[in-house]
């Protein structure tokens, strides 16, 4: 058995999503429990500070966070996690049939569960279900002890002619959808459903500390234990936060009407348009190493959130147009389908733009009305960005 630590750093909050690739790993004997870590790089005037005599490490204090632990089973070989995984696993039969185990954290309703039940049911060749049909086919299963939702099917890959079989696992915590997702040959799955299930429950999330609370043991900070002549550091915490959050962001013009949000660790930025009657729409803006999977994988993904089934790539360039802008030509699309969480009509406006080893991606989703008036908004928005 062994333990693994996988950590991922970054420098601000946007590049925790560019540095997903970069995850590092190392191995020790013990009894197969696996951590995962997302730990902030520090900043260099951190690093270069003195603190009072007598202060704890503050490196130490980081490197005991682990919010995700596992129990690897018997007969899955860990892999080195790709894009979005924060875990990948490898499972081979005898005959050299094959699975493959992905654990991804995605930030708000990551499209809802009916346009990824709809994807996945796509990749082994059913057609799409009803927002109704929804519950119908989960089961219930439990992830650290926090009920969750489990989907099964089984058919044939479209693009290989294989029997294929999918088991997909989803849980909604802290503004995170949580994916959980084996998929592969038919039988091999089939026959690692106990396993994969017995996996889920040996998943546990440690409470992160909340912000401005001290490690463990830590002595309290005052005037008292700060060097002489040391300024009043009450008060400060937000706005250094606030300054690192937006260190190396690109610059841009929000239009009026949009309000900033939090958008959660895999977003660079949120906004929110308000709408007659409760309506609204919301502006997504995200980086990914390199082209970040792909034009064809990205738009395919927004698809699915309208309920959408994929298209080819061929399908996709004809359906494209190329936005001229700041930093290169982008390429934008316009979407119109069914929003998977709530069932209404909705429209998406997304923009790619590939510069510098770099995707960016912007998306307008929500109301059609909203977004059809935003659209121009949101045309200029992505033009004039400064990077």
């Amino acid at each position: 058995m062994r333990i693994q630590f996988i950590s991922l750093t970054g420098r601000q909050r946007f590049g925790a999503l560019a540095a997903l690739g970069a995850l590092t790993v190392a191995a020790v004997a013990g009894d197969g429990i696996q951590v995962y870590r997302v730990a902030k790089e520090k900043p260099p005037e951190l690093a270069q500070m003195k603190m009072p005599a007598g202060h704890p490490d503050m490196n130490a204090a980081t490197a005991t966070q682990a919010p995700l632990t596992w129990q690897t089973p018997a007969g899955w070989t860990a892999v080195k996690p790709g894009e979005l995984r924060v875990a990948s696993f490898s499972i081979k039969d005898e005959g050299g049939k094959q699975a493959d185990v992905s654990v991804i954290p995605l930030s708000g309703m990551a499209g809802g569960d009916f346009a990824n039940v709809n994807r996945w049911r796509s990749q082994v060749g059913l057609p799409a279900i009803t927002a109704a049909e929804l519950k119908k086919l989960a089961s219930n299963v439990e992830v650290s002890g926090e009920p969750a939702d489990l989907y099964e099917f089984s058919g044939t890959n479209p693009s290989s002619g294989d029997k294929t079989r999918i088991l997909a696992a989803v849980q909604h915590r802290d503004r995170t959808a949580w994916f959980f997702k084996m998929t592969g040959d038919d039988a091999v799955v089939e026959k690692q459903k106990e396993a994969f299930i017995a996996f889920l429950k040996s998943a546990k999330f440690a409470a992160p500390p909340s912000a401005g609370e001290l490690p463990p043991a830590h002595p309290p900070i005052d005037g008292s234990s700060m060097p002489p002549g040391h300024p009043d550091i009450s008060g400060t915490s937000s706005a250094a936060e606030s300054a690192v959050a937006k260190e190396g962001q690109p610059q841009w013009t929000v239009p009026a009407g949009w309000k900033e949000i939090p958008g959660g660790q895999f977003l660079v930025a949120k906004f929110l348009i308000a709408g007659d009657g409760g309506a609204q729409a919301a502006i997504n803006v995200s980086t990914s190493v390199g082209d970040g999977g792909g034009l064809a994988a990205n738009v395919n993904r927004w698809r699915g959130q309208l309920g959408l089934p994929p298209a080819t790539e061929a399908e996709l360039q004809k359906d494209a147009t190329t936005l001229e802008t700041s930093g290169g030509k982008a390429t934008l699309v316009k979407l119109s389908g069914t929003d998977g969480r709530t069932g209404q009509p909705t429209k998406l406006i997304g923009a790619v733009l590939v510069r510098d080893g770099q995707a960016w991606f912007y998306k307008l989703m929500g109301d059609e009305k909203i977004v059809a008036a935003q659209s121009k908004a949101f045309t200029k928005f992505v033009k004039e960005v400064k990077y």
